[in-house]
């Protein structure tokens, strides 16, 4: 859960700190709510410090990426983390290897993310357009209506100039060259010559005749010309004597890079994005409806591993074979079903902060950025989630029956975009948003508030706790229930609930150092169970003692007889005498290598003043998160 963000600095150099530092960052860049890093090793505690970090929504590794999901501040948090990096120095290493689908995945998210915000707005001048079309028909043939049709089409026609930009930053090639080269694609001269191709005069070129492809808002051609251009470049840098090299580079890579684009990797690339929008446009052919509930069901699940810009190059396919598409009317639909699952939640809930969250996650939602929303609230609470998928494949199952698709390209799809599904050659197709549209949201509202937001009561608490601490600390795991409150202790460590009684250790077992529970853990990370005092630490650190605000003195023991090891594979963060909150980090351990050494890590809770109360009742749950409630401590003279 994030709270509002005011030192970007701060926050990035945290972040460069506990992924490693500069030596252990191989690439970094950001989409339109996640800082998305290339790490040549992830340390083991980054994913759960930085996502306990304020600011931070939570932190997601796909792609090959260390994805950290900050939100809208996630521009002004990259400024910030970029002006702490040498930015040539990260560029001289080489990233980690990853497979080819993550590379891909990892390549497309560098390169479109940067300008969506650009196609975006474009999208948004057509839709105004449409609207004021409707209302004045005689209004396209005015000079207005010309100037600003050409303004929202232009990042459309010059789209391979800024994936040049991107790409090359992304391939480690020169922008300016890489420029060039796709300036050279969306000449108006190339046009021209590709038309008359197309007219069935043949030119050649070296005496290889040209086909007719046209470039102007591809996406393929452009980024295999990139991506070949920086092999190309680093080996004439490494070929071309230093005297000429600013001269000779640019020249041989023009000459080489455009010829072999426009020959080769333009009409083979342009036919295999056109390939795969064929193969989509089958299935909506065919089967319209599993068409619409596999996009509207589905979508968000590939937002959550942020893999969702691999479609980009086939709906920009779909719009220059067709001058439509109807993956973004689906994809709208998975998006408004999701805003109207975090409206549900918002209605329903009577936590302050979540309703807080859910309504910054649902304004946020309505311009298509859903990932507050999904990490934020549906998906921590999972039936919101599961509610907004349901709702968004019967909404798409609807729309698919009324030929619904966008004849706009919308950089964000999101309810404010549906406007560009009106056609007057398909009526149906507007009207097929607005229902779908209507029955996602509406479906996910109601599901909500009948079968509830999936928070729990310790959640609630949990969120109201953090209120405190907003400004500077969140809870270190998002999912965990944390709450200090008057007679209760809450488990130090995640993992098996044992009964004392069943610990391997005759003075555990029998009471004779005070009631409580053991611990099996599956963490190695021991955490404060209440606000209090550290009273006892020890050399060998496999035990400490703390006394909560409240009196009650608990001692943890992590494992047995462990105290042999003198104070190997464990590691104390804390000092004798020193305050902590409940959820601070105590002591961090490595299990596997005391089990390894032949050494038992159940770790007992006791309560050792348990004979200032009336009773220590142990709660029976089998599994349990550090944070939750593990024993109930019974006053004399009852409760």
């Amino acid at each position: 859960m994030a709270s509002k963000v005011r030192d970007y600095t701060k926050l990035a150099t945290d972040i460069l700190e506990a992924v490693g530092g500069e030596t252990n960052l191989a690439g970094a860049t950001h989409c339109a709510t996640r800082l998305r890093l290339v790490l040549h090793e992830v340390p083991a505690d980054a994913k759960e410090k930085i996502s306990a970090m304020a600011g931070v929504i939570t932190v997601v590794e796909s792609g090959g990426q260390f994805q950290v999901v900050i939100g809208p501040h996630v521009g002004e948090v990259y400024d910030a983390f970029s002006a702490l990096i040498d930015s040539s120095e990260v560029e001289e290493v080489e990233a980690p290897k990853m497979s080819i689908m993550n590379r891909i995945i990892a390549t497309m998210s560098a390169v479109f993310a940067p300008f969506v915000y650009i196609l975006a707005a474009a999208g948004i001048i057509q839709g105004i357009l449409i609207l004021i079309t409707l209302v004045m028909p005689s209004f396209p043939k005015s000079g207005t209506y010309q100037v600003l049709s050409f303004i929202s089409w232009s990042p459309f026609t010059f789209l391979p100039i800024f994936i040049a930009i991107t790409a090359s930053k992304h391939f480690k090639t020169n922008t300016l060259i890489a420029v060039a080269c796709c300036a050279a694609l969306v000449s108006p001269t190339w046009a021209e010559m590709a038309g008359t191709i197309a007219n069935g005069t043949s030119i050649n070129f070296m005496g290889i005749p040209l086909s007719q492809t046209v470039y102007t808002s591809s996406v393929l051609p452009p980024l295999f010309l990139v991506w070949i251009l920086s092999y190309l470049e680093r080996f004439l840098n490494k070929k071309v004597p230093e005297i000429i090299k600013e001269l000779v580079v640019p020249l041989l890579c023009l000459l080489i890079m455009v010829p072999l684009t426009i020959l080769i990797i333009g009409p083979l690339s342009s036919l295999g994005a056109e390939g795969i929008a064929k193969g989509y446009n089958y299935l909506v052919t065919v089967a319209p409806p599993l068409a619409g509930v596999i996009i509207g069901g589905f979508w968000q699940v590939l937002v959550i591993f942020g893999i969702h810009w691999g479609v980009t190059p086939m709906v920009m396919a779909n719009f220059k074979m067709n001058g439509m598409d109807s993956f973004q009317a689906f994809q709208t639909i998975a998006v408004v079903a999701q805003v109207g699952a975090v409206l549900g939640v918002f209605i329903k809930s009577k936590n302050k902060e979540l309703k807080n969250i859910s309504l910054s996650a649902f304004i946020t939602g309505l311009f298509g950025i859903t990932e507050p929303a999904i990490y934020g609230v549906t998906l921590r609470f999972k039936k919101p989630f599961i509610f907004g998928c349901i709702s968004g494949a019967v909404g798409a199952l609807i729309t698919s029956f009324f030929n619904s698709n966008y004849f706009a390209y919308a950089g964000l799809p999101s309810l404010l975009t549906i406007v560009n599904a009106i056609s007057p050659k398909i009526p149906s197709s507007f009207i097929g948003m607005v229902i779908g549209c209507s029955v996602a949201i509406i479906g996910s509202v109601m599901l909500v508030q009948i079968f509830g937001t999936g928070e729990t009561v310790s959640e609630v608490a949990t969120m109201e706790a953090q209120l405190d601490d907003a400004p500077t600390k969140v809870a270190p795991v998002l999912s965990a229930p944390i709450i200090n409150a008057p007679g209760v202790v809450n488990s130090p460590v995640t993992g098996k609930v044992i009964a004392l009684t069943e610990v391997k250790d005759e003075v555990f077992a029998s009471g004779a150092m005070g009631k409580g529970v053991a611990v099996d853990p599956t963490d190695n990370k021991i955490y404060a169970p209440f606000n209090g005092q550290i009273v006892m630490t020890t050399d060998t650190q496999h035990a400490i003692g703390l006394k909560a605000d409240d009196g009650v003195e608990v001692l943890i023991h992590i494992g047995m007889d462990t105290v042999e090891l003198k104070g190997k594979y464990f590691s104390t963060q804390v000092k004798d005498q020193d305050y902590v909150k409940m959820g601070d980090l105590l002591v961090e351990f490595d299990q596997e290598k005391i089990k390894a050494a032949g050494f038992s890590v159940v770790t007992p809770v006791i309560v050792t003043n348990s004979d200032d109360y009336e009773d220590v009742i142990a709660y029976t749950q089998n599994e349990i998160h550090h944070g939750e409630p593990i024993m109930e401590l019974i006053p004399k003279g009852g409760k």
